[in-house]
């Protein structure tokens, strides 16, 4: 397991849970980091105003069985004054996934990368600026590789690709257990799907998000 890295250049202004065991969570983010992201369910609620209840919204029930596996904050390889953020994330495929056929839905496929490319834009975020940054989806591209059953064990792998003032990109992989590639402030990344039980490509995307404009003020 990888060693974590130095302290953030910024403080945290998101605390996370405090007694979260950041020993499971593998890669070298600050432990800092790993307290806000290493628990899913705690990641999504840190959204909801003071005193808001939650919604048993879209897809609430795949987000809380997600595990984050791994963490962390690396060189750009090709642009080494530059960071990336990389989350991985596992889940097993169950019956609200799949389609007809018994194998996860494309549209399943796609959540997880739209929802899973949000760790390694925080990730990044929190580490660059101490902060998260509310963005929404500006486009999400996938390709379907192969199928993944019920039962069978899933892995996203998920790295930031650009960050920007506006706009942000991830790629998601996702494989049984899947690499998922995806891009997203503007942020664009990369997500692949891994199959962990066949060691195969599920799926692969690229989501682009951005910061979402300020309401006009009512006159």
């Amino acid at each position: 397991m990888a060693t974590s890295t130095n302290a953030p250049p910024h403080a945290l202004q998101h605390k996370g849970r405090p007694h979260f065991d950041t020993s499971q969570v593998a890669g070298n983010a600050p432990e800092e980091i790993k307290r806000v992201l290493g628990d899913p369910r705690t990641f999504f609620a840190s959204f909801l105003k003071p005193g808001e209840r939650p919604l048993n919204g879209f897809g609430k029930d795949i987000m809380e069985r997600m595990t984050v596996t791994e963490l962390s904050i690396l060189q750009k390889a090709e642009e080494p004054e530059k960071m990336e953020g990389r989350a991985v994330l596992e889940v097993d495929v169950s019956e609200d996934m799949v389609n007809g056929g018994g194998n996860i839905h494309g549209g399943c496929s796609a959540f997880l990368i739209d929802m899973a490319s949000s760790f390694a834009l925080t990730a990044l975020n929190l580490y660059e600026t101490g902060r998260k940054h509310p963005s929404v989806s500006q486009s999400l591209n996938v390709v379907y590789h192969s199928p993944a059953a019920i039962g069978e064990r899933i892995r996203l792998v998920n790295t930031t690709l650009t960050v920007g003032k506006r706009t942000e990109s991830v790629r998601t992989e996702s494989t049984p257990s899947f690499f998922n590639p995806l891009r997203i402030r503007f942020s664009l990344g990369s997500d692949q799907i891994w199959n962990v039980t066949h060691h195969r490509l599920v799926a692969s995307g690229v989501h682009i998000k951005m910061m979402p404009s300020k309401p006009k003020a009512n006159l």
